[in-house]
């Protein structure tokens, strides 16, 4: 018997469909994503679908962020030096503002709960539907 409190694993992959949504946001998560979207008995997991694609969304997301962030501290640098200064107090909150949704969602998939983020869930929900 299962202690209380614990996710039921899935039924058709073999493996818990909670601690592979997990992954999709864990550190080796762009893997995990890619191995989901991929894999023979998890592709058809709308669940899993939805956090892989969610996780996507939200790396590129972040990706593109970060770099608007380098352009504005490149061009504040070039206008006077010490303004450039103020983006990097900028750029730690945005990572830990990443880290604690990440983490946040690692928490949501494990419990099985499917949270939309804002724009990008809903872009996670249509492309997993097809």
């Amino acid at each position: 018997m299962g202690s209380p409190g614990t996710a039921p694993a899935s039924s058709g992959s073999g493996s818990s469909d909670n601690i592979i949504g997990l992954l999709c946001y864990s550190p080796v998560g762009l893997i995990a994503d890619i191995f989901v979207l991929v894999a023979e008995p998890y592709k058809n997991s709308k669940f899993l679908r939805f956090h892989a694609f969610q996780s996507l969304f939200m790396c590129g997301a972040c990706f593109v962020i970060s770099i608007g962030l380098t352009i504005l501290g490149i061009v504040l640098g070039m206008i006077a030096g010490p303004l450039a200064l103020i983006v990097f107090p900028v750029q730690m909150l945005f990572g830990l503002g990443i880290l604690i949704v990440a983490v946040m969602m690692m928490i949501k998939a494990y419990g099985m709960q499917m949270t939309k983020l804002p724009v990008i869930g809903n872009m996670a929900e249509q492309q997993a539907n097809k």
